[in-house]
């Protein structure tokens, strides 16, 4: 597991806006995507999303009803990035493009080459029992955790080399791009207010 994140905003939940949103997200991970998990809204389980996938190899699975554990792992991260960078409150859809630019050009390089992440390690305990612990030491950003894998470019896509990803990760500190992430979201918001007020 590598935690690498990519984040699409959309106008709409719909088959319209959000097969352009996944091949987005698809094109962005810089590693072959072998599985592709969503919700099992029709937005998702439809002719044009499977083609797409067929069409890449990747294999798709769905979530359960009622089986929110099915989810946890994004449910997480939208806690502790989502809510935590754009907080609870209603943003209108049709500033979706902007933020959409604004998580592309500065949210995805953030959260995966700077933003440390904690990794378990599991042990085993006097019973016999797993257990997981998260050791400082095992605190990596996602990119780091990518190239830690055994024979790691062996899953890199075609064209796609880690000299190529190191010119990224190291072309900020992770301070320099923490305050560039603090500035361009306030540049994000303050637009937004400046137009919604404007527009009344």
């Amino acid at each position: 597991m590598t935690q690498f994140e990519v984040v699409c905003t959309v106008e709409k939940i719909s088959e319209q806006y959000l097969m352009p949103a996944i091949e987005q997200l698809l094109a962005c991970f810089p590693f072959v995507i072998q599985g592709f998990h969503s919700d099992n809204g029709s937005e998702y389980i439809n002719y044009k999303v499977a083609a797409l996938l067929q069409k890449l190899l990747v294999e798709f699975t769905k979530s359960r009803s009622r089986q929110t554990n099915d989810n946890a792992l994004i449910e997480s991260k939208n806690g502790s990035v989502i809510r935590k960078l754009f907080g609870y409150a209603h943003i209108p859809q049709r500033w979706a493009p902007l933020i959409n630019t604004f998580n592309h050009d500065t949210l995805f390089p953030y959260i995966n080459y700077h933003r440390p992440c904690f990794f378990p390690k599991t042990i085993t305990d006097r019973q016999g029992k797993d257990k997981k612990i998260y050791p400082y030491k095992c605190m990596m950003t996602p990119y780091d955790k990518l190239k830690s894998i055994d024979n790691a470019g062996n899953y890199l896509k075609p064209g796609i080399t880690f000299e190529i990803l190191d010119k990224v990760a190291l072309s900020q500190t992770d301070d320099q791009a923490a305050e560039q992430l603090q500035k361009e979201r306030s540049k994000l918001f303050k637009a937004i207010n400046e137009r919604d007020l404007k527009s009344g």
